[in-house]
């Protein structure tokens, strides 16, 4: 990777460092948006460790000053979710564009960027699923745990089956191998019919 990348990672760590929210991994409390980045981007190295630089910055700031748009801004219902989702898009591609420009990206690898980070074209665009991918791998590895643990069981088998369905062939065999408690392979083994 480029000297800009190190660059772009510190900037993407220091934007991130700033999220009140905390999550605690091990014995250390971290910015929860710090910690899902750091995440995602071990992941992407286990997943797929040719990445080109743009999908490795995207993948570093999907998540980019998400606390800055809480969800409660928007309406509870499924159309207010998908306007924040989209408006959180939009939101992480503005910080990754203002970010890298100034630390000297061409237009072409910021409007990459910009792409994957939005993710679009899913299913289309080789290096948007791999993004869509590693999300998925990352939430099943690290959050499904704490999500089944707060949802009643129907809606945990719902939101497998629909993550599995975002998921590439590489990705769903990748998921089976992950070390998964007990409760937590039980779940995804039902809602896969197993």
């Amino acid at each position: 990777m480029s000297a800009l990348f190190e660059k772009a990672i510190e900037a993407f760590d220091q934007y991130n460092q700033k999220d009140p929210n905390t999550e605690k991994a091990g014995d250390k409390i971290f910015p929860k948006e710090l910690l899902y980045a750091q995440r995602m981007s071990r992941k992407l190295v286990d997943f797929q460790p040719d990445a080109t630089e743009a999908l490795r910055l995207a993948i570093r700031c999907q998540h980019i000053g998400r606390w800055e748009i809480p969800r409660d801004s928007y309406p509870k219902d499924r159309v207010g979710y998908l306007k924040w989702r989209n408006k959180l898009k939009e939101h992480h591609a503005e910080i990754a564009e203002k970010t890298l420009s100034q630390i000297g990206y061409s237009k072409d690898v910021i409007e990459r960027v910009k792409f994957l980070v939005q993710k679009k074209q899913l299913r289309k665009d080789e290096e948007t699923q791999t993004l869509e991918d590693v999300v998925c791998l990352v939430f099943l590895e690290n959050y499904f745990y704490d999500f089944a643990e707060e949802h009643d069981e129907e809606k945990v088998l719902s939101i497998v089956q629909k993550t599995w369905a975002k998921m590439s062939e590489k990705a769903k065999s990748e998921a089976l191998k992950l070390k998964l408690d007990e409760k937590s392979t039980y779940l995804i083994r039902k809602a896969l019919n197993l």
